[in-house]
């Protein structure tokens, strides 16, 4: 979950800790992030030999968007940046569903051991259910609402959302074959917009 979440953190830290006008707040944050999203990689890289194709997702929409925002001075880039990366996962997650390639089971098929094929067609409607949403509710929140609130919308609102939307699906996998026995101690979760 650092590997995760630590970037987030880190954007929500800078921000917070910043003192001077908005402009200069976003800029710093963007660029720690930026700096985060990169260690964050590499962390996963050294502790696993293996970057997530998530983490590589949001990796590089982080560096993008983030250089758009440092290099035009206009928070947009940053804000819209999480819709971009929930909308991505939502569409490729019901392609899969359209074509029954079960792209989710083949990114967490170690992770829910003995789940049945109807248990992976579950979360994965769920998941894209729930990435749709969350794409809505940031452009909701991004263009209603000032920069400091959608920033710690970012960190007390998504993440929140996130964990509980993962645990939430847990009875569900148990339902549907979910080898207990030799999961892991808590759900695995996809990073953060």
């Amino acid at each position: 979950m650092l590997i995760d979440f630590g970037p987030l953190a880190v954007f929500f830290a800078v921000n917070t800790l910043m003192k001077g006008p908005q402009i200069e707040r976003v800029l710093a944050a963007t660029a720690a992030f930026m700096v985060a999203i990169v260690v964050a990689m590499a962390a996963s890289w050294v502790k696993a030999r293996h970057i997530s194709p998530m983490l590589w997702i949001s990796g590089v929409l982080v560096l993008v968007f983030g250089g758009l925002t440092l290099y035009f001075h206009d928070e947009t880039f940053i804000k819209v940046k999480p819709t971009i990366v929930y909308t991505m996962f939502a569409a490729v997650l019901t392609y899969g569903l359209i074509t029954g390639k079960p792209l989710l089971q083949s990114l967490l098929e170690t992770a829910y051991p003995g789940l049945s094929a109807k248990g992976w067609r579950k979360l994965t409607v769920n998941w894209a259910i729930f990435f749709a949403f969350m794409a809505v509710l940031n452009e909701l929140v991004w263009r209603n609402t000032s920069w400091d609130f959608w920033v710690g919308f970012k960190l007390w609102g998504a993440m929140p959302l996130t964990v509980l939307f993962a645990l939430a699906n847990i009875p569900m996998l148990l339902k549907h074959g979910l080898d207990t026995g030799s999961a892991r101690d808590e759900p695995p979760l996809p990073p953060e917009g």
